[in-house]
């Protein structure tokens, strides 16, 4: 494609090096640190995070670029995954080679560690994650944008560790699905912490699998479909909670959850709430339809999901980001460039911009000036 605009993901990973937890780490945790170890020919290099079960192994974390056929899940090498996901100098180039000019970068490891069910480890490694990707952005602050990690053990604390991703240079929080506390999002305790969020300028994250996920059904590959649930789970608890209704300038992004589904998705909050509040949450303080808080508060992204394209016309599109998901499985790298000049196709030229750079751009605030188009 030809383009007279940077192309900005709104989702990629990096993938945490041996030392990111250790050596940033509070000592108090430092045994217990997440780090990656040896396991065998089998399992390959794998992160093995204390108290729970299942370590992160490094197949899908960096699988971008391959065959579908070659993709495994366990039995691959830290040495041979892509280097920029955790070396700065590599990243532009792979940049460069997906036609993306800058990216908003969300940790691998630091998803898993989102599920962790003891507060005051996920505060100690989230602390440690957040220099070490302050440290790695530092590189080329203008294309490598990182989004900081927060436990929640409480709202206050929240807005602390707000302000402490904010000084680190980092461009947005990434959420975990279930907060350290007691209450739920929705629950008035939270008002402070969303507020000081509209303040400070910083979008609110939740990505997908950052939520504990209930006992999978079926077939294994029914839970690929099932990521996408917590997601939406949350959306529909921050708009009938209130959470809009109370801070209208919030800004949450649901991320790699895909977006062909939000169409349908406020419609069903408007049934729900047309037919059924009355006896389902006769207390409800809503204002205006679910669908309006929807359109107006939560952006998406999305990699080769081509029916968010075609139903761009049928949401809010200002509020959708397409991502290339680098390096990991789902990944469209190296690829992108083709496939954007196949699903945009029937888009506008001013909803193609919005939905490949200007929502994004606008969201986080980057400076476009500062960022090279690829040819």
């Amino acid at each position: 494609m030809s383009n007279t605009y940077p192309i900005i993901s709104a989702d990629s990973h990096i993938t945490e090096p041996p030392n990111t937890y250790v050596d940033f780490i509070d000592p108090a945790y430092r045994d217990r640190a997440p780090k990656l170890v040896d396991g065998g020919e089998q399992l390959g290099d794998v992160f093995v995070i204390d108290g729970m079960k299942t370590p992160v192994p490094m197949g899908l974390v960096a699988a971008a670029g391959k065959p579908a056929e070659e993709i495994r899940f366990m039995g691959v090498k830290f040495d041979d995954i892509h280097r920029s996901g955790w070396d700065p100098s590599a990243r532009l180039a792979d940049q460069e080679r997906d036609g993306v000019s800058a990216e908003i970068l969300y940790p691998t490891v630091g998803m898993a560690l989102c599920n962790h069910r003891d507060g005051d480890y996920k505060k100690a490694c989230f602390d440690a994650y957040n220099q070490w990707i302050a440290s790695y952005c530092e590189a080329d602050p203008t294309r490598l944008l990182g989004a900081g990690q927060t436990a929640l053990r409480t709202p206050e604390e929240g807005i602390a560790d707000l302000e402490a991703v904010k000084a680190l240079g980092l461009r947005g929080v990434m959420m975990p699905g279930n907060a350290a506390y007691e209450h739920d999002y929705d629950h008035a305790d939270w008002d402070p912490f969303w507020e000081a969020a509209v303040e400070l300028g910083l979008p609110l994250s939740f990505h997908i699998l950052t939520t504990r996920a209930e006992k999978l059904r079926g077939p294994r590959l029914n839970g690929f479909l099932n990521v996408v649930r917590g997601c939406q789970d949350i959306m529909g608890t921050l708009v009938f909670g209130a959470v809009f209704e109370r801070h209208p300038k919030l800004k949450v992004v649901c991320v790699e959850a895909d977006a062909g589904w939000v169409p349908h998705f406020m419609y069903r909050m408007d049934h729900a709430f047309k037919r059924h509040r009355y006896w389902m949450q006769p207390d409800q303080q809503l204002t205006k339809l679910p669908s309006e808080y929807f359109a107006e508060g939560i952006y998406i992204t999305f990699q080769d999901d081509w029916t968010a394209f075609a139903q761009a016309d049928h949401m809010n599109w200002h509020r959708l980001m397409w991502a290339n998901d680098f390096p990991h499985s789902d990944s469209t790298w190296p690829w992108s460039q083709d496939m954007l000049a196949e699903h945009t196709a029937q888009l506008s030229e001013e909803q193609r911009q919005a939905i490949l750079c200007g929502n994004v751009a606008d969201l986080y605030n980057i400076d476009l000036k500062g960022l090279p188009i690829a040819a």
